[in-house]
């Protein structure tokens, strides 16, 4: 591998955040992802309006049990103890691509939605696992 290809796309990216996907591509960070040896996650929201469809679009594009795509605390234990208790976990790079900004789904949906994967990184930090999320609105 050359100098150019041990440069990591995340050089100047926090270990553990939430933020907006700015410009980085989707290609681009699940190559990333792979070459760390990360989980990918992505969920595409575009086509959600309210709440329980943005819950359902990323439980769904995340396997999560059924059981637990209808609120934030079951989000949160899908991305924190479910996945700690399966074993040793690699890191991850998560994308939200499409989060609606509409009269169902208004700004304080979405912050709490990103609340809750604040907090997972904050979970996954302090067992030292990379939980990184990248986010872009409709």
């Amino acid at each position: 591998m050359s100098n150019g290809g041990n440069m990591s796309l995340f050089k100047t990216v926090r270990t553990n955040i939430v933020q907006s996907i700015r410009a980085f591509r989707v290609p681009e960070l699940v190559d990333e992802a792979a070459r760390l040896g990360h989980h990918f996650l992505y969920a595409n929201c575009s086509a959600a309006q309210t709440k329980s469809e943005v819950l359902e679009s990323i439980s769904i594009s995340f396997l999560f049990p059924k059981q637990f795509r209808k609120n934030y605390d079951g989000l949160y234990d899908c991305l924190t103890s479910i996945v700690h208790q399966a074993g040793v976990q690699p890191g991850f790079v998560i994308v939200l691509e499409g989060l609606p900004a509409t009269q169902k789904f208004d700004k304080e949906a979405r912050e709490t939605l990103l609340d809750v994967f604040r907090e997972a990184a904050e979970f996954w930090g302090e067992r030292k696992v990379n939980f990184r999320v990248f986010y872009s609105f409709t």
